[in-house]
């Protein structure tokens, strides 16, 4: 009787073992990654994710604008297979929260994240993506020029110009930040916030403002006088070779950058002498912008929700987000910051301006708005006037207050005028 019941219970245990498989086998899912430092590390380990899953993982690796334009016309159509993606929540939350094209993560643990960034990850306490990338901005700077100038590293402003004029020569620009239209508006926050201004005040455009003008004013005389030829068509992608070749000396952009900066297949600047440093202080305050970079989100109409949150728990993981910070990314995870072994591997200036940037930073690097892409373009077109112009445009206190007005426009449309 007792063989019989032994028995009966391998089978039934071979039986759930059996089903289990049964449910991976042949199973797949489709995941849309940025391409992005963290999604190129995602992209690399998915193998290891399917090989102790059974599950077959179909990506697609896009860059930002195509992954949005994708997901875009899939979701609105309804016609899309997309399970897992990753996503900005300042650039996109709004809109596809609104249209309903995130799924509630009731079931996720986020006791690992602060608090501060679970803001644009969730709407009256229903999380709908988890955050992976926190960024806030940095001053890039090369050590070695810095010492040759006998100059130190800018600590406000005034410094900060003085630096790039003395450092600007025909062979290195002096400062490099994003010049491109609606890519610049990121970075330039930083210089707005720290000059007193902001993009919206309560649900209304504010960046018509003397002190937001003014801001904008010093970004294009800098970038004017003393950035890289053709900065006006420049991003961060294109910014990146530019330094890596030895052609800048500061730049002002997102923590993340630090890695593909000295990686030493790419770049012809050593490491060290790739220093890293707090945002300069405007005449307001040194506050730079902390936002949630990306963040990872399951496809309200996905048909494979098991899978596609098991994927995701694996995606956003402490191993990952560990593994993350060792290749140089900032991940939102607080335990990642605290791994004795990343503590040891990270670049100090990383830590220390994570620091700056949790105490003194501001949490959104753009309008927070469903328009939030038109009302990019529309900023950038004064970012642009004032870099052509080196800061000395008489039209963009008036260019200011148009673009403003048309962005209240956008707020009225979607509901969100004066909310």
């Amino acid at each position: 009787m007792k063989k019989k019941l032994v028995v009966t219970a391998l089978l039934a245990l071979s039986s759930l073992c059996f089903s289990a498989n049964a449910l991976a086998q042949g199973k797949e899912i489709r995941v849309m990654l940025a391409n992005h430092p963290y999604g190129e590390l995602l992209k690399n380990a998915i193998p290891e994710f399917e090989k102790s899953t059974g599950v077959k993982v179909n990506f697609e690796s896009l860059q930002e604008s195509q992954l949005v334009q994708k997901l875009t016309t899939e979701f609105s159509t309804k016609s899309s297979s997309v399970d897992v993606f990753m996503t900005r929540p300042l650039q996109d939350g709004k809109l596809f929260q609104k249209n309903g094209w995130y799924d509630t993560l009731s079931s996720y643990d986020f006791s690992d994240y602060p608090k501060s960034v679970m803001g644009v990850a969730e709407v009256d306490g229903k999380p709908f993506l988890v955050p992976l990338v926190t960024e806030w901005e940095v001053l890039y700077y090369r050590k070695d020029l810095f010492e040759k100038a006998g100059i130190k590293v800018p600590t406000n402003f005034t410094e900060f110009e003085e630096a790039a004029k003395k450092l600007n020569s025909d062979e290195v620009a002096g400062i490099a930040s994003r010049g491109k239209g609606a890519a610049s508006v990121t970075q330039l926050s930083s210089y707005v916030y720290s000059y007193g201004g902001r993009y919206l005040e309560q649900g209304k455009a504010a960046f018509d403002t003397p002190q937001a003008v003014d801001a904008i004013r010093y970004y294009g005389k800098l970038l004017g006088n003393y950035g890289p030829k053709g900065v006006t068509s420049m991003s961060w992608e294109n910014i990146i070779p530019v330094f890596q070749a030895g052609k800048v000396a500061m730049w002002t952009d997102a923590s993340v950058f630090y890695g593909q900066l000295v990686d030493p297949t790419k770049t012809q600047i050593p490491a060290e002498n790739v220093g890293i440093a707090n945002f300069p202080a405007g005449p307001h305050s040194s506050t730079p912008c902390l936002p949630v970079a990306w963040g990872l989100a399951i496809a309200q109409q996905s048909k494979n929700k098991e899978l596609a949150t098991q994927f995701l728990n694996w995606a956003t993981s402490k191993e990952l987000a560990k593994r993350g910070m060792l290749a140089s990314i900032t991940m939102s995870r607080n335990s990642a910051w605290q791994d004795p072994e990343v503590i040891a591997k990270v670049h100090p200036g990383l830590v220390e301006t994570r620091a700056f940037a949790a105490k003194n930073g501001y949490p959104t690097d753009r309008p927070y708005m469903s328009a939030v892409g038109e009302a990019r373009d529309l900023i950038g077109e004064i970012v642009i006037e004032s870099i052509n112009t080196k800061g000395q445009s008489p039209n963009l206190d008036k260019m200011a207050k148009e673009r403003a007005a048309k962005v209240d426009e956008l707020l009225k449309e979607a509901g969100e005028y004066g909310k």
